[in-house]
């Protein structure tokens, strides 16, 4: 594949950054009911098919489409003066994108099953306790995943290739999205917050912005030695 090539495949990917956002922002709209106070209402809305059609394409789709984007990011800025930089985010962004999928599938296929159980009389299901360990990838992905896409986002500002703005506006949305949203929504009332959304439509934003600013400017395929000495 020659270069010409690998410049529009990094274009196209560019605009998986708005279309991940966008579809993580829809599946937050609504928040599920706190599954010890209202179990009931918690079984019924895990169960329904619209939770499930909304993790399918919110939640796990929306991951996928999320580390497509980011390679192509960091392939986009990784022949600039932040090349560095821009590789080390990507890196820590995608591998903490691909520990939140462990959740995100749990999410999408064990919970509606356990909704379903629960309505057909089966009330001790919600005893189910999931191992430490998926606690542990859940909070180190989120971990990672904020730092990646913060980095990004500064990465971004620095290059002199994308818009400035564009890369503040996406590091802001991460901070409104991950913290302000999963972080602070975990803690208060175990769902989605209104921030949540918000801090995904901020990236969706900035993803969109820096895809179309991409996709006019010359876009050279990624040289990873010339990176290293960036």
């Amino acid at each position: 594949m020659n270069s010409k090539n690998i410049s529009h495949w990094i274009r196209a990917g560019l605009w998986a950054l708005p279309a991940s956002a966008l579809v993580t922002a829809w599946a937050t709209l609504e928040p599920q009911p706190d599954q010890q106070r209202d179990p009931d209402g918690w079984a019924r809305f895990v169960s329904s098919d619209a939770y499930q059609l909304s993790h399918i394409f919110g939640s796990t789709a929306g991951t996928i489409l999320a580390i497509f984007g980011v390679f192509a990011l960091g392939c986009c800025l990784a022949n600039g003066r932040v090349g560095r930089l821009a590789l080390a985010a990507m890196v820590t962004a995608v591998a903490g994108t691909a520990l939140l999928l462990v959740p995100a599938a749990i999410s999408t296929f064990a919970m509606p099953a356990i909704g379903r159980a629960y309505l057909a009389g089966h009330e001790d299901v919600m005893q189910l306790e999931f191992p430490g360990s998926m606690t542990g990838a859940f909070l180190l992905g989120l971990l990672l995943a904020f730092l990646g896409n913060v980095l990004l986002g500064v990465a971004v500002w620095r290059s002199h290739v994308l818009p400035r703005w564009a890369g503040a506006l996406w590091a802001a949305g991460a901070v409104v999205f991950y913290v302000l949203g999963v972080v602070l929504g975990q803690a208060t009332t175990g769902s989605s917050l209104p921030t949540q959304t918000a801090g995904a439509l901020l990236m969706a934003i900035a993803g969109g912005w820096i895809a179309w600013s991409g996709s006019r400017a010359p876009a050279p395929a990624p040289d990873l030695t010339a990176a290293g000495t960036a």
